[in-house]
């Protein structure tokens, strides 16, 4: 079988890639020639584990190659994903712009049946709406289908998560379409992953009901961590002893400085948004959504009561991607905290593995360094912001000796406190008292 990607950005390569890996023939498109070219001669634009390994090897193998004629990729494909962005809109909405021009084009281009996957993530109602844009812009009438099929990649683990999901959800009316995303996903049939078949419309709301729970978890957990400190209970025993409970379940019960990253915040925003249309208020996820602005924005002011008074000042940054094994800084914590701490006068000086390249084109006036170690040479307190696992075995006492005073605030509570205390550090933690 071979398919087309339309769209190179996280969703689309990570899934053309694996797809390709499934022993598909897979054509990966995109209007942008410098990604393209860049992909062709082995430049992979995005940080992912084992990804850079997979392309390589599927296009040596001759599964998997990169274009940007859509035009003579959709005429050879009988699936094709559309896998473009969906960024917000300034009321927090979902843009479908990218969807729509892609929608246009695969109705002028069609030359046969073909089975539209919207792999992105688009509100509820979206895949009729991509139907009718085909149907207006066909030439002549082709028959067609289009299918929900949303993305559950975590990023850092996006791999793993495409080859061996919780789930896959396909959304679709049309049997033709259903036999041929079962064929198209046959590998993991294989595994017994459970497969969910609905409706369009129930598909597309499965994806953001899934990631706006999740994200209230995170926001729950994160007002509980506050509440510990004032009353001296521990956050992490508070969490292992729920996430114990299986109707709970100990994922997203991780405090920290908020949520971040390509779907939390957009996703439960277009929510939100799509029931105002239909004259409802979500009161849970909008909380969800207000809670997690103050989680970010309250760091500042967490790390000024342990450091004191920021200005003229030199704060360390260890960690700026929303999460660790990716390069990823959309809506990162980070931004929000360092853009604040610079208003109050601190200087800033930050690492990390993966993302310095990104954030460079992001935020002003931050002196990048080579390593942790860098970072806390001269600064007068060092923050943890991402969990990165080689900031977990530091060597503490030579970090407290290169600091101008020996005060650590962890974001992440990567570190135990007691420990840490007994090294003679100032510490703050988040909800561990």
């Amino acid at each position: 079988m071979h398919i087309s990607i339309i769209g190179t950005g996280y969703v689309g390569l990570v899934s053309g890639t694996c797809f390709s890996e499934f022993g598909m023939n897979v054509t990966c498109v995109d209007k942008d020639k410098t990604k393209i070219d860049a992909l062709n001669q082995g430049r992979i634009p995005i940080y992912e584990p084992g990804l850079e390994d997979m392309i390589k090897k599927n296009v040596r193998e001759g599964r998997l190659n990169f274009t940007t004629d859509m035009k003579s990729s959709l005429e050879k494909s009988l699936v094709v994903f559309i896998a473009v962005g969906t960024p917000m809109h300034g009321d927090g909405s979902a843009n479908l712009s990218y969807v729509e021009e892609v929608a246009k084009d695969i109705g002028r281009y069609m030359n046969g049946y073909k089975v539209i996957v919207d792999k992105s993530t688009v509100p509820v109602g979206t895949g009729k709406w991509v139907e009718g844009i085909i149907r207006a812009h066909q030439a002549g009438p082709c028959s067609f289908d289009v299918v929900s099929n949303p993305e559950f990649l975590r990023e850092g683990s996006a791999i793993e998560d495409f080859m061996r999901p919780n789930r896959v959800v396909i959304g679709t009316s049309s049997d033709q379409a259903q036999a041929i995303m079962k064929d198209l996903y046959r590998p993991l049939f294989l595994i017994e992953t459970p497969m969910v078949f609905t409706s369009l419309e129930s598909a597309e709301m499965i994806k953001y009901a899934s990631n706006a729970f999740l994200a209230t978890k995170v926001s729950f957990i994160n007002e509980i961590a506050n509440l510990c400190e004032k009353v001296g209970a521990d956050v992490h025993h508070v969490a292992k002893g729920m996430g114990l409970d299986f109707r709970i379940g100990s994922k997203f019960l991780h405090p920290g400085p908020g949520f971040g990253g390509s779907c939390f915040p957009k996703d439960t925003q277009a929510l939100v948004q799509l029931a105002e249309k239909h004259a409802m208020d979500l009161k849970i996820v909008r909380s969800a959504i207000e809670v997690n602005e103050l989680q970010k924005s309250g760091m500042v002011g967490r790390i000024e009561l342990i450091a004191g008074e920021l200005k003229g000042k030199t704060i360390g940054i260890l960690g700026l991607a929303f999460k660790p094994n990716t390069d990823d800084m959309r809506d990162a914590p980070s931004l929000v905290i360092i853009e604040g701490l610079q208003k109050k006068g601190a200087r800033i000086k930050a690492f990390d593995p993966e993302s310095m390249e990104v954030t460079k084109k992001m935020l002003k006036d931050v002196d990048y360094c080579e390593n942790a170690y860098d970072v806390a040479q001269g600064s007068d307190a060092l923050v943890f912001i991402t969990e990165w696992n080689q900031f977990r075995m530091l060597d503490m006492e030579k970090i407290k000796t290169l600091l101008r005073s020996p005060v650590i605030v962890d974001l992440r509570n990567i570190y135990d406190p007691q420990y840490m205390r007994r090294l003679g550090f100032t510490y703050a933690c988040i909800g561990r008292g």
